[in-house]
């Protein structure tokens, strides 16, 4: 296992860009997984670790883990704690990062005609919303999550850990034509966008039994009209108290429960 003792060694200049930039984690077809747990996450769940570093204090609590981590990953590297703090993305680091291929999936129609449910999402920017929404589609049981290119990185550093390892488990897929892939699931289900309209039904009057999709949009402009006009039907959470209306996330995980159900 290499040591690195210098925040000017071309590994940490590296670890950092991958952990800042989404275009770099594109380019180079790899992200950074943070923390003992969404390691293990990636471990169990097969995903391909490239690298895997860890700090000094890590190595001297987890021998073991280190040990095992070492032998079936690629490369392995042993980092000052503060050099680790340096390119951790966390306030109190655990001292455990991993390197891995990205996930990226294409969803087979044929898998989600029977009944399927899917959650889709447009342009949503916050990756704690992100994470969270994807947490709460794996633990309520979504079968696939569909995300407009223009949604923050699912990638990104804060969306893996917010995901609490979902990223890894729950297939997801990335489109350029979200308004297409839902008139292509309109061809065997029900789509519903979440608006406040006139035209919109309430949501617990909602016909979610067999294939159905859930769309959502962005934080502060929803859906777009493009999108509307692509989904089969309209959809609102009723609100008694006074705010005009829900986080992405908590929406996602009010609808994801009612569709589920």
């Amino acid at each position: 296992m290499e040591l690195i003792s210098s925040k000017e060694n071309k590994r940490i200049k590296y670890l950092k860009k991958l952990s800042s930039s989404s275009s770099f984690r594109r380019e180079e077809g790899v992200f950074v997984a943070e923390g003992l747990r969404l390691c293990c996450d990636a471990l169990r769940s097969g995903a391909e670790v490239v690298s895997a570093c860890f700090s000094e204090s890590f190595c001297e609590k987890n021998r073991s883990f280190v040990e095992e981590t070492a032998a079936s990953v690629g490369r392995s590297y042993m980092l000052k704690d503060s050099i680790f703090s340096a390119v951790s993305d966390t306030k109190t680091p655990q001292g455990v990062l991993f390197v891995i291929k990205r996930l990226d999936k294409s969803l087979d129609f044929d898998t989600i005609k029977n009944n399927g449910k899917v959650l889709a999402l447009e342009t949503v920017q916050d990756p704690v919303n992100l994470g969270t929404i994807l947490r709460s589609a794996e633990a309520l049981g979504v079968d696939a999550v569909v995300m407009s290119s223009d949604c923050c990185d699912i990638y990104a550093p804060k969306t893996a850990r917010g995901s609490m390892g979902a990223v890894f488990r729950l297939p997801f897929m990335i489109t350029d034509d979200l308004s297409g892939f839902i008139g292509r699931f309109n061809t065997f289900g029900r789509s519903y966008a979440a608006v406040l309209d006139k035209d919109s039904v309430l949501l617990t009057d909602c016909d979610l039994t067999g294939a159905v999709m859930a769309v959502l949009g962005n934080e502060g402009n929803g859906l777009s009209e493009k999108t509307i006009r692509a989904c089969t039907h309209k959809l609102y959470i009723p609100m008694r108290g006074s705010a005009e209306s829900l986080n992405v996330s908590a929406a996602a995980g009010i609808i994801i429960w009612e569709m589920m159900k």
